[in-house]
């Protein structure tokens, strides 16, 4: 178990570099100059200035010495100084994270509560109005575009109807609570203001289903074809004839067999909803890293693609981590293979 575990993180550094060195040789390659999205075209115009600018960021060295730079900084925690702002990135990152963390889990949780069970109710009343159900919602959640869901439910459950607020976290009347974690739900009930903690909760209902919609027709339709795998196998069979009850066959036994996948699925889509809430967040006006990583590859802000490219690395990294630890767990022969 120490060697598998040992072998697993390994791997995990060194895909870590590799993310870094590839997306930074890439964001290189990229037209565009920082010093004249930063400086604008009369600053730029001035030969000093930009000498100055880009001997301040590193933007004069060889390529090669500028990614050991950035990785020796990495390393001690210095993620640059963002070209944008011109803020610490890491400090950028500390106050965007936290909107994109509640509302990555919110949508996660939200697609494995409802499509966890009605994928198992698919497999299990197969050919079944339940399994119609279930397959619309996979092709709905994996065809539909996020920014055409998210315009379609804002112009209907907000235009029209008017059951959902706007965007944004709060309503612009309202005040933010005292800053603890960062995430409005756990901030407002720890300090007991419960008429903010349902105004957030309000705000968070149509960004998190957009967001987890994609993530639910995955889950539906994995879980769904690994329960019908699993209750075709000899031991299912072998259960009925025993006369055991179908849920004691479906939970006790079908079930964790189906798992495997299922884990799998969860922890990349749960870092995928991490990484990948860019047009969420910027159609519901969500402050958080997907409107920080959209405004950064914009102005060309170098420092930030970097830090938040290493940090998305680190993220899949870590999931694909917990998820083959998760795999030794479950199934002890994957640590003896």
């Amino acid at each position: 178990m120490i060697r598998y575990v040992g072998s697993r993180l390994l791997t995990s550094v060194v895909m870590v570099l590799l993310a870094t060195l590839v997306i930074f040789l890439i964001a290189n390659t990229v037209p565009g100059d920082p010093a004249l999205v930063a400086l604008g075209d009369m600053a730029a115009s001035d030969p000093l200035q930009v000498k100055a600018f880009r001997a301040q960021y590193g933007l004069d060295l060889p390529l090669w010495d500028q990614y050991w730079l950035f990785l020796q900084r990495l390393v001690h925690g210095d993620l640059g100084i963002s070209i944008s702002s011109r803020r610490p990135v890491l400090d950028d990152i500390i106050d965007y994270a936290p909107a994109t963390l509640e509302l990555a889990t919110v949508a996660f949780i939200l697609s494995i509560v409802v499509g966890l069970p009605l994928g198992v109710l698919a497999a299990v009343r197969r050919d079944s109005w339940i399994d119609h159900v279930a397959r619309a919602v996979s092709l709905i959640g994996v065809s539909a575009p996020t920014f055409w869901l998210a315009f379609i439910m804002l112009a209907i459950f907000y235009g029209q109807l008017d059951w959902a607020p706007g965007p944004g976290r709060l309503d612009p009347v309202s005040f933010p609570p005292e800053r603890i974690t960062g995430l409005l739900l756990i901030d407002t009930a720890l300090q007991g203001d419960w008429a903010t903690f349902h105004d957030a909760a309000a705000h968070l209902v149509l960004p998190s289903i957009v967001l987890a919609m994609a993530t639910l027709g995955l889950v539906t339709r994995t879980t769904r074809a690994a329960m019908l795998e699993a209750l075709s196998q000899d031991y299912v069979r072998v259960a009925r004839a025993k006369g055991l009850r179908r849920w004691v066959i479906v939970n006790g036994h079908a079930l964790p067999n189906a798992m495997l996948p299922v884990v799998t699925l969860g922890g990349l889509a749960y870092a995928n909803l991490l990484a990948g809430a860019v047009m969420t967040e910027t159609v519901f006006s969500w402050p958080g890293l997907g409107r920080y990583t959209f405004r950064s590859a914009v102005t060309v802000d170098f420092p930030a693609i970097m830090a938040i490219t290493a940090i998305v690395a680190a993220v899949f990294v870590l999931v694909n981590l917990a998820v083959d630890l998760s795999y030794a767990m479950l199934d002890p022969r994957v640590v003896k293979k």
